[in-house]
């Protein structure tokens, strides 16, 4: 007996999904952004109470650490992401000399940090402590505000890292010619835009002001999770986990809380 096609539903073509189109009102939007409003002041407290709680637990996961051949070396490059930008072997070699790995938040805005590398005697460079900063520059707005009894301002609430962060790096002073890795594997761009071609040596990080991999903010996420890293207990999926959540951001109409859509008017 032939199977039977299943019919759909009378009218189903004709039927509107009910969630595709939402109505808000002006008066909605301002709800909704003086919630998120809200929400990111008691993020921003709640962050720096917790660098300040959580930096005396990190001093003294550094001084046990520091016993530890390969500690740092090793759980950088058990990420993914990190390890992504360290392809060559003489950059491995060179960062199997790092002894400590800090990360400097800043007091007041504690989004931006001072990542900073220090290395043992090597053949490579002179530098005992390689640093990366990536700094806070508040809007010239920012100058007449006042802080509330948390010490912060409506400008922390409106942050943004490609706008409000400028990073920097430093001369790497080499030792000889052949042991120079950024000029025996220079980051190369395209011809014809800013794009990169070749991602070069991983101490571009460093020698370059910009940070055109966002290379800081990975480093800065593992940094807490060291140990995990370390001992492998960390999942080698960073880089897909953002491709899905690209995915996922695609399917999903965003409403727009500045410009909300109007409210339909019956008629």
């Amino acid at each position: 007996m032939a199977k039977g096609t299943k019919r759909a539903s009378p009218g189903a073509e004709d039927e509107k999904n009910p969630l595709t189109e939402v109505e808000l009102s002006d008066e909605d939007a301002e709800k909704l952004r003086n919630s998120q409003r809200d929400i990111a002041r008691v993020d921003l407290v709640v962050e720096r109470f917790g660098q300040k709680k959580s930096a005396p637990v990190y001093e003294r996961r550094r001084e046990v650490v520091k016993t530890i051949p390969k500690f740092w070396p090793v759980a950088l490059m058990n990420n993914s992401g990190f390890a992504f930008h360290v392809q060559h072997s003489a950059d491995q070699l060179a960062l199997s000399y790092l002894e400590d790995l800090w990360i400097e938040r800043d007091p007041i805005e504690p989004r931006c940090y001072t990542i900073e590398f220090t290395f043992k005697e090597n053949p490579y460079f002179t530098d005992k402590v390689l640093k990366k900063e990536f700094k806070h520059v508040p809007p010239p707005a920012a100058a007449d505000e006042k802080p509330d009894e948390d010490g912060v301002t409506d400008s922390m609430l409106e942050f943004s890292w490609e706008r409000d962060v400028v990073s920097s790096g430093q001369k790497i002073n080499w030792k000889d010619a052949d042991k120079a890795l950024t000029k025996l594997y220079p980051r190369e761009t395209a011809e014809d835009d800013d794009d990169v071609a070749d991602l070069g040596s991983f101490f571009n990080f460093f020698e370059h002001d910009s940070d055109a991999f966002e290379l800081g903010p990975i480093i800065a996420d593992l940094f807490p999770d060291a140990i995990d890293y370390f001992l492998g207990n960390v999942g080698g999926d960073e880089l897909d986990s953002d491709d899905d959540s690209d995915d996922d951001d695609d399917d999903a109409e965003e409403i727009d809380l500045e410009n909300p859509r109007p409210k339909k008017q019956k008629v």
